[in-house]
């Protein structure tokens, strides 16, 4: 019959294709859960306010168009729902495709059963696979995985929280749209079970019998698999596992299976009592405690409470007495197999000829370790027990009594368990190695013997008191034959016939009396010993190494090991040479990533690479979380040797007197600085004690696991420094796993924000935007200097960003230079939003706006009675202009402070590194020419969409400050109406607020007034910019009108001086014109040659 797994078997490689699939969602899901976007938890008062009005639970169905109307009505949540969706629509995407599969994969078992129903498999059918070894193997672990996957959602996934991210997917996806969408069945599937993995949750009723029950299974299926688990030992682990007492531990596999399978039958825990009581007595007559899969944990006590017949089997388990009996056994067991290991891990112990000779005492030692840590981790654990059950609370207390339960020595069981299995595996790896090698040696060793004894009584070879003996030699000559026709292939026939061997050298030495000769008895020892080598050789077995590897299993403490942390950390503290017996109980943790791997291996299945790197990754951390602890100790000591050196230790002068040598020795304090910094070499020589280690598909070196946390460590007190130095005392979201700074090994910390901003550059990003406020002081451009706007006292200057630099470096700045350009953006947000509802809402504004445009028309012309048609637009739109003010002048304070940052980081560019910064304006200007040579001529190269050059350039070239900030688009727009009157409106309502100074340019007449003339330009030139150019045409057009109409009513009126709105509407463009780097006929094109001419004479007047 063809193997059930063989490629050619159609049936056996459908179904382990299904099983592979499933334990890859398993580790996805386990992936994901560690990324669920906190705001769909909507836990706190801040994220209900913002979100709740665009985040829905499945009530969302019930109406729709009523949920998407309340978001329509409203711009502002318009905006945030657009922002959230581009934030979160990449994990959305890829939960979904998450959730998708779990939905795919039960629907694929129930078609491959429905063709083993139908015949589609030839000579197959449910009967057949399930009597298959390998079949029943694969059949049992499809509907056990099913269920694996739909408690580890519940459990890592909120209920409400699936429930939203399924309706947010809906809401941003085309998934609605498509015809063969399965979104439906999918949220059937998903929906919120009510239950909370928080403790002391209560459990929802039919909890998860009716979760498992919402896709139907064949129920032929499920009553035949739970005869086979009931039964069968499907997996041969009896056999690792000869002694009884061991039995509930060889069928702990089975076991979780049988127990996450049961919820698909839940009437066998609800009413078949003599079938609990099987299944109790087979699977779990001294456990109660399991672990389901990678570390999940289940109290059978509390899991089978609502179950009548389950409960009742399980009652004689979890009396107190066998409890005590279990407690007291494993407690007796553990003080006993401690002191066996012990003893076999000192040194020259475990020598190869003792590890020959006791193979079966060392197992069974190991068995008994194994099974005795297991009990203890699993049944000791506080997440076995939930503290509001009050029979829980008192069978774990019953347990840590008669147990004299004690963590540290478990702990210490464990790492000697583990160095103890290490080091035989190690040593039966190398003697397989060698095997064949060794016992073709032993076999020619014992030969040539043989044939040297033959030699001495054929007495060629004279040999002291040995008398020539033809029979004797004949003898040894066919025994040397024999030893040399010995085939090592076939073993069996080669033990029984080197054993037949050395009785008969025993018997020629009895016999022939060769006991008076020493040499010759010499030669018939060494024979012997080299034929007893040969049978120990030929008995290592490779089933050795594999019960060693089924035996010591610790998959079940793939979360529990995270409760001896701080031991372990404590342990390597004390002494870190700790770190080499760790290494061993992290390999042997490493064992638990054969679970979830064996049938992606077999099925060669893509996603063998991606569930390794998880398991891998996973395991690698919590190496890195236990070993940061050198680190720490180590930047601990270092805090005592800078104290010492900076309070305690006086510097020695160039001179002294004699007398005072003793005084400035200070031996003490010098005493504990040398003891520190051994200290620091002891913990660092710790650490590389461990040598590189393959976890999982990772190599750990321990160079880099030291740099890493050495780095890690540094990163912490920096950001924790910075986080409690920068605390002033003033009067679109990136997710971490997006983060290109962000490092799961070395991560950026995060403190409790003492203000709005998350981060200490934010912090300092917010007092510079305080004292440099434009509402309270005033800037000089020709400076580079902040002035009190009442005292007239200096508040800052262009150094304070030197000194920034100095402080935070290059990186430093350029965060800070990034942070205002994003706040930038959100301030140009705000703005369109107080436009769209100030003014393009309002009909009185529209009405006035719309009667300036008449008025205006066209613009190249002359108005009569310009100050009357400025003067009432001004006043009918005057309420508008204080908010607009605000974020004007925000905008072109945030660009003053970008154009600062600007000059000092291409200023220290230009001096540190000259060539880097030649290198990049070169390139840049290159770019440049060919992307105006391209649209010149479109037939020249241009960089393709996916080409990431522009991209990469231009976050080089901002470092360097080799750009202008008043250039950049910072945000894209649609066509608004009026614009450019507007901004127009705002800037002449604005001029009688100014004045010009010869001395200082255009500032405020009275400090109450609170504006700043170079914010109010940069601001208004950045808004323009974010517009089409005809829109700064515009603008410009109607400031030329506004001074041409004006002097022409000047000049009619025979007014000698210049009207000072003229004055600022000409700084305005005077100054428009020399930061956009405009051409200075824009200005002239603005006013006729007349009006120029008359500007100037007023000018000479003026200045």
């Amino acid at each position: 019959m063809v193997d059930f797994l063989a490629e050619n078997n159609l049936c056996g490689q459908a179904i382990l294709r299904i099983v592979s699939c499933g334990n890859a969602i398993i580790a996805e899901l386990l992936r994901l859960s560690e990324f669920i976007p906190g705001v769909f938890r909507l836990k706190d008062k801040a994220d209900q306010q913002k979100y709740g009005d665009i985040i829905f639970d499945f009530s969302y169905f019930k109406g729709p168009e009523t949920c998407e109307g309340k978001l329509e009505a409203k711009p502002e949540l318009l905006d945030l729902d657009e922002e959230f969706r581009e934030n979160n629509i990449e994990i959305l995407t890829r939960f979904y495709l998450a959730f998708q599969s779990v939905h795919k994969y039960i629907v694929d078992l129930n078609r491959y059963l429905d063709d083993l129903n139908e015949g589609i498999y030839i000579q197959q059918t449910l009967e057949t696979v399930l009597l298959n070894e390998d079949g029943k193997q694969l059949l049992c672990e499809a509907l056990y995985l099913y269920g694996v996957m739909l408690l580890v959602i519940d459990q890592k996934i909120e209920g409400e929280v699936r429930e939203r991210m399924l309706v947010s997917y809906y809401r941003y996806s085309a998934a609605r749209s498509s015809a063969d969408s399965n979104l439906d069945d999918i949220c059937k599937l998903l929906r919120s079970t009510g239950y909370s993995s928080q403790p002391g949750a209560k459990r929802p009723p039919n909890y998860p019998e009716s979760y498992f029950s919402r896709v139907p299974i064949s129920e032929t299926f499920i009553s035949m698999v739970i005869g086979r688990l009931r039964s069968d030992d499907i997996y041969n682990q009896v056999s690792a596992y000869p002694l009884p007492e061991h039995r509930s531990t060889a069928l702990a596999t089975q076991a979780a299976m049988l127990y996450v399978i049961l919820y698909f039958d839940p009437s066998i825990l609800h009413t078949q009592q003599a079938k609990m009581r099987e299944i109790v007595d087979k699977y779990f007559p001294d456990n109660w405690v399991i672990s389901i899969y990678m570390g999940i944990t289940v109290n059978l006590a509390e899991a089978w409470e609502p179950y009548k017949a389950a409960k009742t089997a399980l009652n004689y388990t979890l009396d107190l007495s066998n409890v005590k009996e279990q407690a007291s056994r494993y407690a007796a067991v553990t003080e006993r197999v401690h002191t066996q290991v012990q003893q076999f891990l000192k040194e020259g112990c475990l020598r190869e000829e003792l590890v020959l000779d006791n193979i079966p005492k060392l197992l069974n030692c190991l068995r008994d370790c194994n099974v005795a840590i297991r009990w203890l981790m699993l049944h000791t654990a506080d997440t076995a027990c939930d503290p509001n059950n009050k029979r829980l609370r008192q069978i774990k207390d019953q347990i840590l009594t008669d147990s004299r339960y004690n963590p540290r020595i478990l702990f210490q069981l464990l790492l000697d368990t583990a160095q103890f299995e290490f080091i035989l595996k190690e040593m039966f790896k190398q003697m397989l190695s060698e095997k064949q090698t060794k016992w073709e040696n032993y076999k020619k060793e014992g030969s040539e013997r043989m044939t040297e004894l033959a030699d001495v009584f054929s007495g060629v070879k004279p040999l002291t008191r040995v008398e020539k003996n033809e029979n004797l030699q004949a003898w040894f000559r066919e025994i040397s034959k024999q030893i040399m026709s010995l085939n090592y292939d076939d073993s069996t026939a080669a033990g029984r016939k080197t054993v037949q061997l050395i009785q008969a050298l025993e018997e020629v030495q009895e016999f022939h009396q060769l006991e008076t000769n020493l040499q010759v008895c010499q030669f018939l020892a060494d024979t012997r010993k080299f034929l007893h080598q040969m049978i120990r050789t030929i008995n290592i077995k490779e089933e050795v190494l594999i019960t060693m590897q089924i035996v010591g299993d610790l998959s079940y403490a793939w979360q529990l090991i995270d409760s001896f942390t701080s031991i372990m950390q404590e342990s390597i503290r004390v002494s870190p040479s700790m770190v080499t017996k760790l290494r061993a109980t992290f390999l042997k943790l490493a064992s638990a990533l054969d679970l979830p791997l064996l049938r992606i291996n077999q099925a060669n299945s893509p996603d063998l690479l991606s569930v390794s790197q998880y398991y891998s990754g996973e395991l690698v951390s919590y190496v890195r979380k236990v070993l940061q602890i050198i680190p720490e100790s180590m930047f601990t000591s270092l805090l005592k040797i800078i104290k010492l050196q900076t309070h305690d230790i006086i510097e020695v002068p160039t001179r002294l007197d004699k007398d005072k040598l003793r005084d400035y020795a200070q031996l003490g304090p010098r005493y504990e600085v040398a003891k520190l910094t051994h200290a620091i070499s002891i913990f660092t020589e710790g650490i590389l004690m461990m040598k590189t280690t393959l976890v999982g598909i990772i190599k750990v070196d321990p160079k880099q696991l030291l740099e890493d946390g050495i780095r890690k460590e540094l990163v912490k007190r920096v950001a924790l420094a910075l986080h409690r130095g920068l605390i002033f005392n003033p009067r679109a979201k990136i997710q971490d796993w997006q983060s290109i700074y962000q490092s799961t090994h070395i991560p950026i910390p995060k403190f409790t924000p003492v203000d709005e901003s998350v981060t200490f550059i934010g912090r300092l990003c917010r007092e510079i935007l305080r004292i440099t406020d434009p509402k309270i002081t005033c800037y000089i451009d020709q400076m580079n200097t902040w002035y009190d706007i009442k005292t007239h006292q200096e508040v800052t200057n262009s150094r304070l960003f030197s000194e920034i630099q100095d402080t935070l470096g290059t990186f430093g700045l350029n965060g800070l230079d990034r942070l205002l350009c994003f706040m930038i953006v959100k301030e140009l947000q705000n703005f369109l939003s107080m436009f769209q509802k100030n003014i393009l809402c309002d009909k009185t504004v529209q009405d006035t706006l719309k009667a300036l445009m008449n008025a205006v028309s066209p613009l190249k012309g002359i108005i009569a009675n310009s100050n009357k048609v400025y003067s009432a637009a001004i006043a009918k739109t005057q309420k508008i202009w204080t908010a607009y003010l605000d974020s004007i002048m925000k905008v072109g304070q945030m660009q003053i402070l970008r154009r600062q940052i600007t000059n000092e980081l291409n200023y220290s560019c230009r001096f540190d590194s000259k060539h880097l910064a030649a290198a990049l304006e070169n390139l840049n200007k290159a770019i440049l020419a060919d992307i105006e040579a391209h649209y010149q001529n479109p037939s020249l190269p241009y960089p393709k969409e996916d080409n990431t050059l522009l991209y990469e350039i231009t976050a080089y070239l901002e470092a360097a400050g080799i750009h202008n900030p008043l250039n950049k688009i910072y945000i894209t727009t649609k066509c608004l109406p009026y614009f450019p009157t507007v901004n127009f409106l705002f800037l002449i309502s604005q001029f009688p607020k100014l004045q010009y100074n010869r001395n200082l340019g255009v500032v405020c007449k009275r400090p109450a007034d609170q504006i700043d003339w170079l914010p109010l330009v940069l601001g208004l030139l950045t808004l323009l910019k974010q517009f089409h150019s005809r829109y700064t045409e515009q603008f410009l057009a109607l400031i030329g009108q506004f001074i041409r109409s004006t002097m022409e009513q000047c000049t009619s009126q025979k007014i000698p001086e210049m009207p000072a709105d003229v004055v600022g509407a000409l700084m305005f463009l005077e100054d428009y014109i020399r930061y956009t780097k405009l051409p200075r006929k824009v200005r002239r094109n603005s006013m006729s040659p007349i009006c120029i001419l008359k500007v100037w004479a007023c000018r000479e007047t003026l200045f």
